[in-house]
C-alpha cells in the first residue's frame, strides 16, 4: 500500500513539474470585427469568371459618353495621325533643333499661355494664384526676354494652369457629355466651349502682338502646335491595354474634377 501511495505521489509531482515548465499557450487576439481570419468569412461567387470581372471593372470606369461610337472613331483617327504624322514631325523637329532653342520656344509659348491663365484665375477670384501668375508674366516677359527664359520658376513662381473650362466648373457648370476632339484629344462639352473662349480671349488681348503676327504668318501656329505635342508626354498605346479608351476617358474626367476643386 505504501508503495502505491509513493507511486501516485511521484506521478503528481512529475505532472506539476511539467505544467510549470511547459510554455503558455499563445494568446488569441480577436479583431474588432470579432474574428481573426476575415478572409475565411468572405463568400465568393464560383460562377464569377474573368469576363465578369472585366465587365465590373469597366463599369467602375464608366463615364457619361452618349457619343461613344463617334468618339471611338475619332480616337482611332488620333491614334493613327499621331503615329504616322504628328510624332514623326516632332521627331524631326527635335533632330534639327538644338535643345536650347526648343526650350526657348516652349518657354515663349508657355509665357503666352499665362495670359489666359491670369484671366481665368481672376474670374475664379483666386487672389494668391492671380498674383503669382502676374509675377510670372512680368518677370518672364522682362527679365526672361519675352518669355524665352523662365526665371520665375527659379524664384519659386511655378506654372499655374487655369482655363475657361475650369472657370465654368468653378461656377457649377457640369461637364456634360464626353467628347474626343480631332487632334486635341479628350474633352467634354463644357471644356470644348472653354477652349473656344480661351482662344478668343488670347486673340483679343493680342499679347506681344503674337495673335496678329500668327494670323499673317501661319507658321507660328504650326510651330506652336508642334511644340505642344513635343511637351506632351502622353503616347497612344502606352497603357498596353485593350481598354485604353475607357482608361483615358476616366482619367481625364477625374483629373478635371481635381483641377476644378483645387
Amino acid at each position: 500500500m505504501a508503495r502505491a501511495f509513493l507511486f501516485i505521489g511521484a506521478l503528481l509531482c512529475a505532472g506539476l513539474v511539467q505544467a510549470e515548465t511547459a510554455p503558455a499557450p499563445a494568446r488569441v487576439t480577436v479583431d474588432k470585427d470579432g474574428f481573426t481570419e476575415p478572409l475565411k468569412q468572405l463568400k465568393f461567387n464560383p460562377g464569377l469568371d474573368q469576363r465578369e470581372f472585366e465587365r465590373s471593372t469597366l463599369t467602375a470606369l464608366n463615364v457619361y459618353d452618349p457619343l461613344e461610337n463617334l468618339n471611338r472613331r475619332v480616337y482611332h483617327f488620333n491614334y493613327r495621325f499621331d503615329e504616322w504624322v504628328f510624332l514623326p514631325v516632332v521627331d524631326g523637329y527635335r533632330y534639327v533643333t538644338p535643345r536650347f532653342v526648343r526650350s526657348g520656344v516652349s518657354n515663349f509659348f508657355s509665357n503666352l499661355g499665362d495670359v489666359t491663365n491670369l484671366v481665368n484665375s481672376l474670374l475664379q477670384f483666386k487672389g494668391k494664384r492671380s498674383l503669382d501668375i502676374t509675377g510670372r508674366l512680368v518677370m518672364n516677359t522682362t527679365v526672361g526676354i519675352f518669355g524665352l527664359w523662365d526665371p520665375a520658376t527659379m524664384v519659386g513662381l511655378n506654372k499655374q494652369s487655369e482655363d475657361f473650362g475650369q472657370t465654368l466648373g468653378f461656377y457649377g457648370v457640369p461637364g456634360g457629355a464626353y467628347v474626343m476632339l480631332p487632334f486635341l484629344g479628350p474633352s467634354n462639352l463644357r471644356d470644348t466651349g472653354g477652349l473656344v473662349f480661351d482662344f478668343s480671349a488670347e486673340s483679343a488681348i493680342n499679347f506681344l502682338n503674337v495673335s496678329q503676327a500668327a494670323s499673317d504668318h501661319p507658321a507660328i501656329w504650326a510651330l506652336r502646335v508642334v511644340d505642344r505635342r513635343h511637351t506632351t508626354s502622353f503616347r497612344y498605346g502606352q497603357t498596353n491595354s485593350p481598354f485604353e479608351y475607357e482608361k483615358v476617358r476616366y482619367v481625364y474626367t477625374e483629373a478635371r474634377k481635381l483641377q476644378i476643386s483645387e
